[in-house]
């Protein structure tokens, strides 16, 4: 989703529908206006997006705007953060490099170039006038494949020759290419096939006819084939609904190995193909009553011997292990209520890692020692550290880096002279310090159960005087897997995060607390939601406010309000229904209303945590707050995009149909007939959130 934010002027004090003028801005604080949050040129400015560091190791890729407007273009920087210039087009961002690291192949205008990794001597190779991708070398350096339409070609960079080696058929999905084997001169190929997905409808209203919006949705079957480059025959080594997390060919050539989920990612395999003698091993399973979560699966060959490393939550939280290709010496090298969250070799008995090992809310680079399993930090700062990508050659870790109020920009760190961290971006606009931002406070405490730690951040009104209460507004992440709550800027809400503040102005207390379903807390903390979502994360939310009223009391626990977009505006919608006690007005943006209707959108997200609506119709019930509309007693606004095609317009339909045939009339709602689930336009957005504003002014003071 682009980040939507405004840098207006500071000094002049705008008064919006709804605000009257007695409402004055507090001392201390910028007088932040409400547009400024949503409108160009961005407030904090525009993220860079880290794409790599060129194969030469000179500089860094990204995409980003230096003028803070949301259409981004390619720049890079080098290495020391001195120079950062535009790339417009520049094919080297992409670039694959040769196993003998003397050349480079990219592919521009849909052409394939071959040149030195510094750009120079390019040749283009073929030009078959069809769409290029999925490059790979082979291991002599000599020979490229890449795919156009669907087929596999051959190029050679002796001769220049090229050849189609694999076709796929007009009723067959269409090829990539995972791996290239030396030692048994062999192709891995995947296909995909998606011929029995079901086809779910998302019109669009604004043209002159309605457009019917059909897509096709399901989860795929793949299947894995070893192709011989001699004869060209090829063998099925897997197939099946799974989802495949990670694929490694071993130095040698010899093995490949496939870690992969089950449809309902309830188990998971990690398999060695032997690619010489067809021959398979199943090096690690694992199985959960929860969900295997493939963001934090990680599986990779050593870069010179077959040592395998991967990381599995097998003891509830995610560690690195190491076996060997022939399932030998199976060791874990971390541990602890801690876990790690991303992870690649750096040599080939070293690997890199970033860990929470300090905190939840932070995140920090380490050394891991595979032989003697001695684990070394290599930052200090706190920060939270995410996107994580490594050079070619394993030399640089580059990534982004936050602190309290401070949006990220990319950061990189030299393994060969580690504990020193280089910024190489600096995206910022100076007008962005201006304001006071208040840095939330950050704490931890125990649910109601005595054992469940929970995270949850807090930010108190401009002018906050302990010995008066205020009414207060809980913020609700999306996406329910996912982290929101640590000690830096929101990457993930930075609108919202700048409108907690825009009510902080205004005399509320706003409160987020990272409910189980969360991530960066453990697999149990995670999993505790499947069969019933909702329960567990309303459960959390009351225990924070619990925590405030024993700490301070300061909240009026009979003005709350609640809020969130997707799987907040879902929680927002769930919380009014089960504790009307404790929440007296609640916004719902694009909100998920019926589990089920999402399982046909989305089952690759739903069918893990709920089940099969025809086997499972109990999860989905009680999970949907379209079961509990009729008796909802507490206003609600209802906001969503007319197209969007990912929480479809029909959730916000039918729990809306619901209301008023109950007779309830104590609800609000807007459609925006131009946006999907991640809006585009900025006075969407605006409109959007002076409703939810103007909402929250009537009913909770």
């Amino acid at each position: 989703m682009k980040s939507l934010f405004s840098g207006l002027a500071f000094s002049i004090v705008l008064i919006i529908s709804g605000f009257s003028a007695s409402q004055a801005q507090p001392a201390g604080l910028d007088t932040l206006q409400l547009k400024t949050v949503f409108h160009e040129p961005f407030l904090p400015g525009v993220r860079p997006q880290p794409i790599g560091i060129n194969p030469a190791g000179t500089h860094m890729y990204f995409s980003w705007n230096d003028s803070s407007y949301a259409e981004t273009g390619l720049y890079r920087v080098d290495l020391n953060g001195s120079l950062t210039e535009p790339a417009p087009d520049d094919p080297l961002a992409r670039a694959v490099i040769s196993p003998d690291e003397n050349r480079i192949a990219y592919i521009q205008d849909n052409q394939l170039w071959v040149s030195a990794p510094s750009g120079a001597n390019a040749r283009k190779m073929f030009d078959p006038g069809l769409p290029l991708m999925n490059i790979v070398w082979s291991p002599d350096s000599d020979k490229i494949s890449v795919v156009t339409n669907g087929d596999v070609w051959i190029v050679s960079l002796t001769d220049g020759g090229v050849q189609r080696f694999i076709t796929s058929a007009s009723d067959e999905p269409n090829y990539a290419v995972l791996a290239w084997s030396s030692s048994a001169n062999k192709l891995v190929l995947r296909q995909f096939d998606t011929s029995d997905h079901k086809e779910v409808f998302f019109p669009e209203y604004t043209e002159k006819f309605v457009i019917p919006g059909g897509s096709m949705r399901g989860i795929a079957s793949v299947t894995l084939k070893m192709a011989d480059l001699d004869s060209g025959e090829t063998n099925e080594i897997l197939s099946g609904r799974y989802f495949i997390q990670n694929t490694s060919l071993s130095y040698d050539g010899r093995y490949f190995v496939v870690d992969y989920a089950s449809a309902d990612r309830k188990m998971r395999w990690i398999t060695s193909f032997s690619l010489e003698d067809d021959q398979e091993i199943t090096l690690f399973t694992e199985e959960t009553d929860g969900w295997i979560y493939g963001p934090l699966s990680f599986a990779s060959f050593s870069p010179d011997s077959d040592a395998l490393f991967f990381t599995s939550e097998r003891d509830g939280w995610n560690h690195i292990y190491t076996t060997r290709a022939d399932g030998g010496r199976l060791n874990q090298l971390t541990s602890g209520e801690w876990e790690v969250a991303w992870a690649a070799w750096a040599e080939s008995n070293q690997i890199v890692l970033a860990t929470t090992q300090r905190d939840s809310g932070l995140r920090d680079l380490h050394l891991l020692n595979v032989n003697t399993s001695r684990i070394s930090r290599i930052t200090s700062s706190q920060a939270y550290r995410y996107q994580f990508g490594i050079s070619n050659d394993g030399r640089y870790v580059h990534y982004m880096s936050t602190t309290w109020n401070v949006p990220g920009d990319i950061y990189k760190i030299d393994l060969r002279r580690p504990n020193q961290e280089i910024q190489l971006t600096q995206s910022v606009p100076d007008r962005f310090g201006d304001i006071d931002w208040q840095v939330p406070e950050y704490i931890q405490f125990t649910g109601r159960d005595g054992e469940t730690s929970i995270t949850m951040d807090v930010l108190k009104p401009a002018g906050f005087d302990p010995n008066q209460t205020y009414p207060a507004v809980v913020f609700v992440h999306g996406a329910g897997s996912l982290q929101n709550v640590f000690q830096g800027w929101s990457i993930s809400y930075p609108r919202e995060y700048m409108f907690h503040q825009y009510l902080n102005m205004n005399g509320y207390v706003v409160v987020e607390v990272d409910f189980r379903h969360s991530t960066g807390y453990g697999r149990k903390f995670r999993e505790d939601v499947t069969g019933w979502m909702g329960r567990y994360e309303l459960e959390d939310i009351l225990d924070g406010l619990d925590y405030i009223d024993g700490n301070g009391g300061y909240i009026d626990r009979g003005n709350v309000g609640i809020y969130g977009g997707s799987y907040g505006g879902f929680m927002a919608l769930y919380a009014l229904s089960h504790a009307p006690d404790h929440f007296h007005a609640g916004a719902a943006l694009r909100a998920v209303t019926n589990w089920e209707n999402y399982f046909y959108a989305n089952p690759a997200y739903t069918y893990p945590r709920l089940g099969h609506p025809d086997n499972d119709r109990e999860n989905y019930d009680r999970s949907s707050p379209l079961t509990y509309a009729d008796s909802l007693s507490r206003p609600a606004l209802i906001l969503h995009g007319l197209i969007d095609n990912n929480v479809g317009f029909q959730d916000a339909a039918q729990y809306i149909d619901a209301l008023i045939k109950s007779g309830n009339t104590d609800f609000d709602m807007m459609m925006y007939p131009s946006e999907r689930h991640a809006y585009q336009y900025p006075n969407s957005w605006y409109d959007q959130y002076l409703r939810i504003f103007e909402f929250f002014e009537r009913h909770l003071k």
